[in-house]
């Protein structure tokens, strides 16, 4: 058939497009060359037909009864002849849909002097009439006259007639293309659709060739027709809620559910009943996982991970245990084994084989996770990480994003606006990498040279990198660190250790770059080593805490002891000034992160009891005292916060002592009296009081 006639059939559906074929992927380079080569009278390959009583289903269309036996279906070959019919027939095939087509191929343009293709370029080709749309050369009402454009160009008829020659010659050569045979295959009509699909696989083309998941996924459109768009919708639903999968990983991931298996080839002959109980139980633990890995392994996007291979095995064990963790403690090793395989790069090379052995072991193993961490063991001879893992380490190296992931687990914040990096939002408050000692200083005058490449290694390594918002990025352009890191201590106190910054001002020199670097990384392997170590810990039960065990803690940031109430020891009489103080510890525990206030012991931990405070009421009992303090706490802070605290009493040397036990605050808490408003919080052992702008600093690095 010739080039023509093929996109003839197409066009009355003599020719088919199945389902289970992937989408027009070229780039407009492909397309331009494929005419290029045809123009030139190249070879560009064959086409695989399949002529089939019993056709898979098709593309955007049916195919009519009267055509059942007699339509072929396209194996090999659609992304040429799709190019060839936006060409020539300056349409879109019927099997597509306009919004199908990304890189649409019909701005190309032909040089009919030259014979030289090229996309629209405004500076080449307008004003220039020898430059003609391509598509403009195949149509029926074509309007280009090669004796006007040489009468334009040329100044004698005889030049002019050379010139309308050398055009037409051009022109007629291009046309042409439309009556050349293309060499056809045909699969045997008695072919299933896997047979048909495993011919295609082995068929050479010069076109772009399937990789092993798309071939899977081809074998499974095969089965399950609409396969390929559901799965790319729910791609489009998780990438909005910042999770995005390639469709690789997707067609891997179903196989290990189907399957048990991570290589794709083991899908091909799975029927539709399996594909479709696959598909709901993988799109069940996607779901899952992504509420879990932000909350639990401070895993907010895909973006945190180098690869998302290593979800694959976790994604098999949850969809053959119920779609979900079982408990906090296999939650955690599960998580710690993620970040394990993520920082050693467990699936960089022999990914096939590595994914495979390891859902091997989710589903057959009774200690998986113990498993999974030997598997990196044997392969990494280790899991800790040590400084020198650090050295020379850009951020394309997965333990730049295990130190990100670390800084999120450690609440820091952006230095200079508060905010917390796991809950930034919009353009200016994206994540920005940060070099803590700028690259223009270092070389400017720190002996470093941008063309040793030793030197940049230095300069860029993970140890001088920091988290912050592109706003502040920005803003600190090449400022000192002895300068910028000096301000953000007293600003935001607390908030360089969050992103493990040696916090020894000597380290902050520039002739001291070196040495920081040092006890940075020391100060990064420590913590991952930390964090990772506490993911593994047994979570016993918590055990109620007594009175005895709050006398023996002491006072600390948590706990603290307060004499009285209202009785004031002094004056031997009611001082309401005491209430307010009880009021003021309670609204720093809110403030900070709870903690249990004891009234009725003294500060060195002596029983004094409440019953001079008991006494001292119209009701004269522990009931009495419980509501007057209940008022205290309603007047001082408003009633809504009265739900996170918890009052009780206990007995010691037949004295009582109130326990309050008070848990963080969901918002910013303000004692308020008549003389205004005034915020508290803990700090250490003692309870402060912030001023109108450091209580701002500290609302914003908190809520």
């Amino acid at each position: 058939m010739t080039i023509g006639e093929l996109l003839d059939s197409i066009k009355s559906l003599d020719l088919v497009l199945p389902e289970f074929q992937r989408e027009y992927v070229w780039e407009k380079e492909q397309a331009k060359q494929l005419l290029v080569s045809l123009f030139k009278g190249y070879p560009t390959g064959s086409l695989l037909f399949w002529k089939t009583d019993n056709p898979p289903e098709i593309k955007n269309m049916e195919i009519p009864k009267d055509k059942i036996g007699t339509t072929q279906v396209i194996l090999d070959g659609q992304q040429r002849l799709t190019t060839l019919y936006l060409l020539i027939k300056n349409a879109i095939p019927p099997y597509y849909k306009e919004y199908e087509i990304k890189n649409d191929p019909r701005n190309l343009y032909f040089n009919m002097e030259t014979g030289e293709f090229q996309y629209y370029q405004v500076t080449r080709m307008k004003g220039n009439p020898v430059w003609v749309a391509v598509t403009d050369c195949f149509s029926p009402d074509s309007k280009i006259d090669v004796f006007r454009i040489a009468q334009e160009k040329e100044p004698t008829k005889d030049s002019q007639f050379e010139l309308a020659n050398v055009l037409n010659d051009s022109l007629t050569h291009l046309r042409n293309i439309s009556y050349k045979e293309y060499p056809i295959q045909i699969v045997p009509m008695n072919a299933s659709i896997d047979e048909a699909i495993d011919v295609f696989d082995r068929v050479n083309s010069l076109g772009t060739k399937l990789s092993d998941a798309e071939l899977a996924l081809a074998h499974i459109c095969g089965k399950w027709p609409q396969a390929r768009r559901v799965i790319k919708e729910k791609i489009e639903e998780l990438k909005q809620k910042n999770f995005t999968f390639e469709l690789n990983f997707m067609v891997r991931a179903l196989t290990g559910v189907v399957k048990g298996r991570a290589i794709f080839d083991r899908i091909h002959k799975s029927s539709q009943e399996e594909l479709l109980d696959g598909w709901r139980r993988l799109t069940k633990v996607l779901d899952y996982l992504i509420n879990i890995l932000p909350q639990h392994g401070y895993i907010h996007s895909t973006a945190d991970l180098n690869t998302t291979n290593v979800l694959v095995p976790l994604v098999v064990y949850l969809a053959n245990n119920d779609n979900k963790f079982h408990n906090q403690k296999e939650m955690n090793q599960f998580i710690h084994w993620i970040y394990a395989a993520h920082t050693w790069s467990r699936y960089t090379s022999q990914t096939d084989q590595r994914l495979d052995h390891d859902v091997s072991i989710v589903l057959r193993s009774d200690d998986p996770c113990r498993d999974l961490i030997d598997a990196i063991i044997d392969q990494r001879g280790r899991i800790e990480v040590k400084p020198n893992d650090l050295e020379g380490r850009w951020i394309q190296d997965p333990l730049y994003r295990m130190t990100y992931i670390l800084c999120k687990a450690n609440k820091a914040i952006d230095w200079f606006n508060g905010c917390k990096l796991e809950d930034t939002f919009g353009q200016a408050y994206q994540i920005h990498s940060h070099h803590i000692f700028p690259v223009s200083l270092l070389y400017s005058e720190g002996g470093y040279s941008s063309d040793n490449h030793i030197h940049k290694k230095i300069v860029n390594e993970i140890a001088n990198r920091a988290f912050l918002t592109s706003e502040s990025n920005l803003h600190l352009s090449n400022k000192e660190p002895k300068i910028y890191l000096r301000e953000i201590e007293g600003k935001y106190p607390g908030a360089l250790e969050k992103q493990f910054i040696p916090t020894d001002p000597a380290l902050w020199e520039l002739d001291r770059y070196e040495d920081f670097l040092v006890k940075r990384r020391e100060l990064i392997a420590n913590a991952i080593n930390a964090f990772m170590s506490s993911l593994l810990r047994e979570m016993p039960l918590k055990k109620e805490e007594t009175l005895e065990d709050y006398l023996a803690h002491g006072e600390d940031a948590t706990v603290e002891f307060k004499s009285t109430f209202r009785w004031d020891l002094n004056t031997e009489q009611v001082n309401p000034v005491l209430q307010k103080a009880v009021a003021k510890s309670i609204a720093g525990f809110l403030n900070t992160q709870g903690g249990v206030l004891l009234i009725g012991v003294s500060d060195d931990g002596s029983i004094i009891g409440i019953e001079n405070d008991i006494n001292s009421l119209k009701r004269r009992d522990r009931d009495g005292f419980q509501q007057a303090l209940t008022q205290a706490i309603t007047k001082y802070l408003g009633a809504e916060f009265c739900r996170y605290i918890q009052i009780s009493f206990s007995e010691k040397d037949k004295k009582t002592v109130c326990i309050v036990k008070v848990e963080s605050g969901p918002k910013p808490v303000f004692l308020e009296d008549r003389t205004g408003k005034e915020f508290y919080i803990r700090l250490g052992n003692t309870t402060r009081s912030l001023d109108i702008e450091k209580a701002h600093e500290y609302i914003g690095m908190n809520w």
